[in-house]
């Protein structure tokens, strides 16, 4: 049973860069994809980055696509997403998830909130002046 607790979320000015960490434990992160799901109010969760826990292939919603960057420090048992040029629309709480899942993040792989078994209680971000 895998335990993810999310940290680093935070009031950021637009333009500005946040990193968010997931720490996880009760399991290696070699059997499982994990990724980061955003809500903002009143809409629903959507996933943003995900990242394979085996061999660290990576997969991005469009609107995050080079300002969102997912890693993994598989020493650590932890996950990173590193955010810059944040923007108003940007703000949620973010929530680390995982999956079984071993291999790679191959085009058919197709993440989805309702088919993760594993979910952090969300670290919160705003972006605003």
């Amino acid at each position: 049973q895998l335990q993810l607790v999310e940290s680093g979320g935070g009031l950021v000015q637009p333009g500005g860069s946040l990193r968010l960490s997931c720490a996880v434990s009760g399991s290696t992160l070699d059997d499982y994809a994990l990724g980061w799901f955003r809500q903002a109010p009143g809409q629903e969760r959507e996933g943003v980055a995900f990242i394979s826990g085996s061999d660290g292939g990576t997969k991005y919603e469009g609107s995050v696509k080079g300002r969102y960057r997912i890693s993994r420090d598989n020493t650590k048992n932890t996950v990173y997403l590193q955010m810059i040029n944040l923007k108003p629309e940007d703000t949620g709480v973010y929530y680390c998830a995982a999956e079984e899942r071993r291999g790679p993040l191959n085009a058919f792989y197709e993440p989805s909130a309702s088919g993760m078994a594993y979910w952090g209680k969300g670290t919160l971000v705003i972006v605003s002046s």
